[in-house]
This record gives structure tokens, C-alpha cells and sequence, in this order.
């Protein structure tokens, strides 16, 4: 058995009491800041940490990149890496139903506490990505992106799980509803989305998972240009 190094013996990385944002970069620019920056206040406040550093580091000028922020009771720090997703996947991607429930206190924000999200991602696997539900057997969240729903023709934003920024910025100015959304109605969805900073905006092509559910979805990528809701590449 070997002793607890001293610089993980705190607890932003015993008890992962930290919180942190992702941001899309261009060419080093970052996409969306103001409002990565805003829902990381708000989850710092919650949790008690300092409020975040608004002033990014100078940024490598990465084709695209991924930004971590990460906010600890010993101020806010920063990785900067290259995002390199791959070949878009045209056709769609699928998504895994999993059994993996969200914190009830802590599914609404980003935080260092992260395991349900990797043994959702875990149970998922090989799927594009896992969803998540809470106590009640609402789906929430992915494991590592937030889902849009097409129901009845309206689109739908489950309730209760992370407030995307990605998934704000794609729906800004587009009539939707935020509501919850129990698995057993996951049956009547047309079209499906996830989004996320480091994949953009990506249609859902096949949904899969608890009860033997499989359902083959019209997989339609969105009309945009836009730098933080693309597939990153090219």
C-alpha cells in the first residue's frame, strides 16, 4: 500500500469538491465564455468555492480545442488541449439508456463529483453516449452531453438535469418546452439531439436500452454554421 501523496490529500480531489465548465475554443478564441462563466458562478455559490477568474489565460491557437476551468478552494485553474473528436458521424450516433442515476442535489451542475457520469458512459459503451435518470425514472443527462428530445412535435428539454450551454445556444430564438420526461415516453420520440461542447449539436440515430428498447430515429444534423454548435474538424 502506498501513502496518500500530499497533493491529492484535499478535498477538491478526495471528495471531488470542485467545479468546473468545458469551453469549445476556435483558433483560440473561446466560444461562449459569458455563459460557461455564468452557470460556473453559479455552481461555485452553491457549493461554497470562490467566485471564478473571468480572465482566461492567453490560448494556444488550436484548429479547435477544448478548455477545462476548474474552480477549487484554492482558485481557478485552467488545461487547454486540442479537440480532435474524429469523422463526423453522418448517419447519427446511438444512445444507451442506462440505469445510471444523477445526484439529486447535484445533477443540475458541473461538478468534480463525476462517477455516475462515467459508469453511465461505462455501461453505455460502445454507444456514442449514456443517459442518465433520476429517482423517479425521468431521463435527465448524458454522461457527457445534454439530450434534446423531439415529442409530439415539440421540442423538449428533460428537466432536472445540467443546463447546458451548448444546448442553449441551438435553441436561442426556437419555441421548446422544459419539462420532465419519464424513459416510458422515450417510445414516441421522432428525432433526437445531444449537445455538448466537445461535439457540437449531433443527431441521434438509434436510442436503445432498458426493457430491450430499440428505436431507429430520423437522424437530421442541423442547419448551421455555426463554430460551437459544428462538429469540430476540417
Amino acid at each position: 500500500m502506498n501513502p496518500l501523496p500530499d497533493a491529492v490529500n484535499d478535498p477538491a480531489w478526495l471528495h471531488g469538491a470542485t467545479a468546473f465548465t468545458t469551453v469549445r475554443t476556435r483558433l483560440g478564441a473561446p466560444l461562449l465564455w459569458p455563459e460557461h462563466l455564468a452557470r460556473l458562478r453559479d455552481t461555485c455559490a452553491f457549493l461554497g468555492l470562490p467566485d471564478p477568474d473571468p480572465d482566461l489565460p492567453p490560448l494556444d491557437p488550436h484548429a479547435w480545442g477544448l478548455l477545462r476551468v476548474t474552480v477549487t478552494d484554492g482558485g481557478t485553474f485552467a488545461a487547454h488541449r486540442p479537440l480532435t473528436p474524429g469523422p463526423r458521424p453522418e448517419s447519427g450516433v446511438t444512445v444507451h439508456l442506462t440505469g445510471m442515476q444523477v445526484h439529486p442535489q447535484l445533477g443540475a451542475h458541473k461538478t468534480g463529483n463525476y462517477l455516475p457520469y462515467r459508469l453511465a458512459a461505462r455501461e453505455a459503451a460502445p454507444a456514442f453516449e449514456g443517459w442518465l435518470l433520476d429517482a423517479h425514472g425521468q431521463v435527465v443527462d448524458g454522461s457527457r452531453t445534454s439530450p434534446l428530445l423531439e415529442l409530439d412535435g415539440e421540442l423538449v428539454v428533460p428537466a432536472g438535469g445540467l443546463p447546458s450551454v451548448t444546448r442553449a445556444a441551438f435553441l436561442r430564438g426556437t419555441p421548446h418546452a422544459t419539462r420532465p420526461v419519464h424513459a416510458a415516453e422515450l417510445a414516441r420520440v421522432t428525432r433526437a439531439w445531444v449537445c455538448g461542447s466537445g461535439v457540437g449539436v449531433v443527431p441521434v440515430a438509434r436510442l436503445e436500452g432498458l426493457s430491450n428498447m430499440s428505436l431507429h430515429l430520423n437522424a437530421q444534423w442541423p442547419d448551421t454554421t455555426d463554430p460551437a454548435l459544428v462538429w469540430p474538424g476540417g
